[in-house]
């Protein structure tokens, strides 16, 4: 039953976050953090949803370690580690910024305070403006500035972007929060003085089919069909894909397939006065007295 694997994966996810948020990653690589957090969330008996995210500073999110990414955590580094675990596609998403410089420790309050602010409204029928503003008057009370362009979404078998987009700010379009619908609430947060919107960086190394079309070059198709048969539609990254193919040939059948369209690439989110950004995230189903967060660990 779908509610029951919303929840089994959310319990799973939501203690892997919590044992992220207690570790001291000074000093890790983000590959090692990365395989970690993605091994923990398979010991538990769940699949990886998408690539650990590991965005430091600026960058709001869609960084994912490189093969042997060699970028070490430093005692000045604020870093979002946004996790994803799936039973039978069923999606739980959560985050956590990770900090060991005081001099943010209220802007990663803030994003906590403003995704416990929206979970505590939610249930069946609220409109999800409301929970916007919500979320975008608790950062503006504490001195910061929500990120505009970034927001959740709703949740469905194999699909972390389902259709329906869960604000973090007032917005004009709105709609109603259905009753057994799993959604991911995940506020972002940054420097008053900040822009208040991310633009896309150079670097893309989080990937996902478009379409299961063949490209007529067979090494280029035998790849398409591990990604299917291990990913779905899911997000995946070059980490996974080198574990079965030498990591040059991975980007050379990679680049062909993203030529052909096969594969979409994602760009990293960076925040666009280069301002430092913390995030908050749980996965959360409304029911008509309230709410029921997967991801509570």
């Amino acid at each position: 039953m779908q509610i029951e694997d919303y929840i089994k994966a959310g319990k799973i996810a939501g203690e892997v976050r919590e044992n992220v948020r207690k570790k001291d990653w000074i000093g890790s690589t983000l590959a090692e953090i990365c395989e970690y957090v993605e091994s923990e969330i398979i010991k538990r008996g769940a699949k990886c949803a998408f690539p650990v995210n590991t965005s430091l500073n600026e960058v709001a999110a869609h960084y994912t370690a490189e093969p042997n990414d060699p970028k070490t955590v430093s005692d000045s580094d604020l870093i979002k580690i946004d996790l994803g675990a799936q039973i039978n596609g069923y999606i739980a998403d959560t985050a956590v910024t990770v900090n060991y410089d005081s001099q943010y420790d209220s802007l990663v309050q803030t994003a906590e305070n403003a995704l416990e602010a929206a979970m505590s409204m939610i249930k069946s029928g609220v409109k999800s403006k409301d929970v916007g503003r919500k979320i975008q008057n608790t950062i503006m009370d504490m001195g910061f500035k929500p990120i505009a362009n970034l927001s959740g979404h709703s949740l469905d078998q194999y699909t972390i972007h389902a259709g329906k987009t869960v604000p973090n700010m007032w917005s004009i379009g709105s709609f109603d929060f259905s009753e057994d619908v799993a959604y991911a609430c995940e506020p972002f947060v940054t420097a008053k003085n900040g822009l208040g919107f991310v633009r896309n960086g150079k670097i893309k190394n989080i990937f996902a089919l478009s379409s299961r079309k063949r490209t007529k070059d067979d090494e280029a198709d035998k790849l398409l069909e591990f990604i299917w048969d291990n990913f779905n539609m899911l997000p995946f990254a070059l980490r996974w894909i080198v574990k079965e193919w030498e990591e040059k040939e991975a980007r050379r059948l990679l680049d062909i397939l993203i030529k052909k369209k096969t594969v979409k690439a994602y760009a990293i989110l960076v925040e666009a006065s280069g301002k430092t950004v913390a995030q908050a995230e749980h996965t959360f189903i409304p029911t008509q007295t309230g709410v029921t967060v997967t991801t509570i660990g």
